[in-house]
């Protein structure tokens, strides 16, 4: 049987540029001419058995790494070159070996590359080919983003985590006092756990909002955080390790499929046990039957944010409770749904949240301020709308606040005695809106965006309506 030839010049032209070595000096030391070293690390010749031998006592070479043909690395190439984007690009494997052996960074980023860009394709091939705006999204068959999927699971049921809810009270009632829950919170982490919590200033965590580093047990904070963000940061390390396992008990239950998914719909499962434990249930309800459901008094009184009680509003819908079915949503500018819930769920169908006509949309030209709107559905169903913004982190010079709008909402007959049913009744706050541009059939509608899908449009060249898109 034929020896078989060993070409490893590229390992070779490795060994020497390791050595700092020119080929002049290492072919004196093999005993051969340079040009010959040329041609060996050019893979245009062989190496032969006396110069293995040579090389493995003048240089301490592992005779079978020269020998292997670039392992694992090459094999993967053959599977990045096989995609059918790649077919036909390399005639044989010879190449791929040469790449693997004489360039392995370039080879290792190839393959870095091509598993980003396969990750990628994976995500977009089941994505929806049209974002619809009617409310609710059309899209193909197949999988969605892990996004997408919590969003969709946390969004349809009611906000109300009945385990959670329960060991956050559980919890609350074995710390001493119930005097300062904040302070508490905190001296729980370093007393059972040892962590203790810093703030940072801005050029230590420029990216980050929290860091918790495990080798010194301390929770890092962000100084851009306002105060009852850092207080909702502790509670939800807290949340994390003190109700652990009903966190996990109700991630079950959601039956995310996905990984990543699972990763996120914990986290969100984690920011309501850390609101669970800020504003206690009972103490919570009470509290806000008493002040008629008022937003800023409950978080002036539980000294949280605005949007931390909002929200806490629509988490009350434990069985039997007698609580309107609030629900929750916040936009940004450029009107992305960032998160949406609710007592009874998201009113999706219902309610829609997507006319540009709802009072968070107006909320950007008057941060700061309550707008209090009834808004009348096609259908003659009517809400009462709490809408308002709140700003993110603190920003630097020079650098955009983060600004986002809340609509906290109900239907206006399950308000009963909320403080703001009165200004909603008032005429001016009289709001005709739909559930979206493309399913409304409201005709000289000044905000419409697009055209109902319901209806032809009207191509009558002697009348223009007011809309921007008229139909029949």
């Amino acid at each position: 049987m034929a020896e078989r030839k060993i070409f490893a010049g590229p390992k070779v032209r490795r060994l020497r540029q390791s050595l700092d070595l020119t080929q002049t000096a290492m072919a004196e030391g093999l005993g051969i001419s340079p040009s010959y070293l040329n041609l060996i690390e050019r893979n245009q010749r062989p190496l032969t058995v006396q110069l293995l031998l040579r090389l493995a006592s003048v240089y301490k070479v592992d005779l079978e790494q020269l020998q292997a043909e670039g392992g694992g690395a090459a094999a993967q190439l053959r599977e990045v070159f096989a995609d059918p984007l790649l077919a036909g690009e390399i005639p044989g494997d010879q190449e791929l070996v040469d790449l693997a052996e004489g360039a392995p960074n370039a080879a290792g980023g190839v393959l870095k590359l091509y598993r980003a860009y396969r990750e990628q394709a994976v995500r977009l091939s089941d994505l929806a080919e049209i974002l619809a705006r009617e409310g609710h999204e059309t899209s193909i068959s197949g999988t969605r983003l892990p996004i997408d999927l919590v969003r969709e699971k946390l969004e349809g049921r009611s906000s109300f985590f009945a385990r959670i809810e329960a060991a956050a009270e559980a919890f609350l009632a074995s710390l001493p006092s119930a005097d300062d829950p904040a302070g508490q919170l905190k001296a729980w982490l370093k007393s059972s756990h040892g962590i203790s919590v810093r703030i940072l200033p801005v050029h230590a965590m420029p990216m980050l909002r929290r860091r918790y580093d495990r080798h010194s047990m301390r929770l890092f904070l962000s100084e851009r955080l306002s105060l009852a963000e850092r207080r909702r940061e502790v509670a939800q390390e807290v949340a994390l390790l003190a109700l652990r396992e009903e966190i996990a008990q109700e991630l079950q239950d959601l039956a995310l499929p996905v990984a990543e998914a699972q990763r996120i719909a914990r986290f969100e499962l984690a920011r309501l046990g850390a609101l669970a434990l800020m504003m206690p249930y009972g103490t919570f309800l009470a509290a806000a039957q008493r002040a008629r459901f008022d937003v800023e008094v409950l978080a002036a009184r539980f000294d949280v944010s605005f949007e931390q009680a909002a929200f806490r509003l629509s988490m009350l819908g434990r069985p039997g409770s007698a609580v309107p079915p609030f629900f929750i949503m916040e936009v940004d500018h450029a009107g992305n749904h960032l998160r949406r819930a609710g007592v009874q769920g998201f009113p999706k169908a219902r309610f829609g949240g997507n006319c540009p006509k709802l009072g968070h949309h107006l909320a950007f030209s008057q941060p700061g301020q309550i707008l209090v709107d009834c808004v009348e559905m096609p259908d003659a169903t009517q809400f009462l709308t709490i809408c308002r913004t709140i700003d993110g982190p603190h920003a630097a010079y020079g650098e955009r606040l983060r600004r986002t709008a809340l609509l906290l909402g109900c239907e206006l007959e399950a308000s009963g005695d909320i403080i703001y049913r009165q200004a909603a009744e008032m005429p001016a706050a009289r709001v005709l809106t739909g559930t979206a541009c493309r399913l409304c059939e409201r005709q000289g509608c000044l905000s419409r965006a697009e055209p109902p899908v319901t209806r032809p449009l009207g191509l009558d060249e002697m009348v223009t309506g007011l809309s921007a898109y008229d139909f029949q």
